[in-house]
């Protein structure tokens, strides 16, 4: 099936993994209906637990469903699941490596309407510091599909953030998951832009929109951790400069991430993401992407001032 949201190819997904393995559970905080946790209550009632506007109790009830053999796939915004729960997930999940998948829904600024209370723009890296976590951000729908089945196939903690809204997707369909991997979109030879989620498909235009003037190659981690330092390298040696983009904080994301690992190169690196700030409400979510310059227009001038300063 064809999906452009990735709420609703994780919801549908997460249905097709409940008919192949009993142990799949999902477990909801008073928010299916946006999660699309609602789509496997729907189809399993009695292994969907709504647990109410109880984030630290979901978690905790998740570790003890774990325990017992089970796979929940926990549900909330991602502000929520991390911030209101984060006591739980470290001292109970992330310590005891217990195999808990945490989603968090409406990601980064895709909550355009409700401000700064409900956009998560610091939860890549809270859960990346996390000994034992797995952290995931697929570019679009098709890879939301892949990247549930694989996630419910790993043995151990894993954080999956989804976007709120519809777009294209840019990433081929029915392409197996790998945990780690990052992958090339486009070749380069003059600026490699690393991308996440939603940043993934403008670093794209970016780059078609530059192709007369700078060859850019673009990558799509979406496995922040556990990052391929290694391939990074691979792919950043033969090109001049490295641009990051991502929908999150530039402080503990993609970029912190990528730069520890091109750390030993010396490659000259620029960030595309939110500086150090709130977020806060808009009218429709491409406005509040253009006020924080998370735009195509923003990695074009990134990747051209890395072109012409090196």
């Amino acid at each position: 099936m064809d999906y452009i949201n990735q709420r609703v190819a994780y919801g549908n997904t997460l249905v097709e993994l409940g008919k192949e393995n009993k142990n799949v559970v999902v477990l909801d905080a008073d928010l299916c209906g946006s999660t699309m946790g609602k789509i496997f209550e729907q189809a399993f009632p009695t292994r969907h637990f709504e647990m109410g506007i109880a984030e630290a109790d979901m978690l905790s009830v998740s570790a003890g469903l774990a325990q017992t053999g089970k796979i929940p796939f926990v549900n909330s915004f991602a502000v929520f699941v991390v911030g209101r729960a984060y006591d739980q997930i470290r001292q109970t999940i992330a310590i005891g490596k217990l195999n808990v998948k945490i989603v968090g829904s409406s990601a980064g600024l895709s909550d355009f309407g409700d401000g700064a209370t409900h956009q998560s723009i610091e939860d890549i890296a809270i859960m990346r510091s996390l000994p034992n976590m797995v952290v995931v951000c697929p570019a679009d729908a098709n890879e939301t599909v892949e990247a549930t089945k694989a996630i419910a196939n790993y043995e151990g903690p894993v954080y999956m953030r989804l976007n709120r809204n519809d777009y294209e997707n840019v990433t081929q369909g029915g392409k197996p998951f790998k945990i780690g991997q990052p992958s090339v979109l486009r070749e380069g030879r003059d600026i490699v832009i690393f991308a996440t989620g939603y940043m993934v498909g403008l670093a794209l235009k970016a780059a078609e929109e530059l192709k007369d003037n700078v060859s850019v190659k673009v990558v799509n981690v979406s496995t922040i951790k556990p990052l391929n330092d290694e391939k990074i390298i691979e792919l950043a040696k033969d090109c001049k400069a490295v641009v990051t983009a991502e929908e999150h904080s530039i402080i503990g994301g993609l970029g912190g991430a990528v730069a520890q690992a091109l750390c030993k190169s010396c490659k000259p690196i620029e960030f595309v993401g939110i500086n150090d700030v709130f977020g806060c409400s808009a009218h429709n979510y491409l406005e509040l992407l253009e006020h924080y310059n998370l735009t195509q227009n923003s990695i074009v001038n990134a990747i051209k001032k890395m072109n012409e300063t090196y």
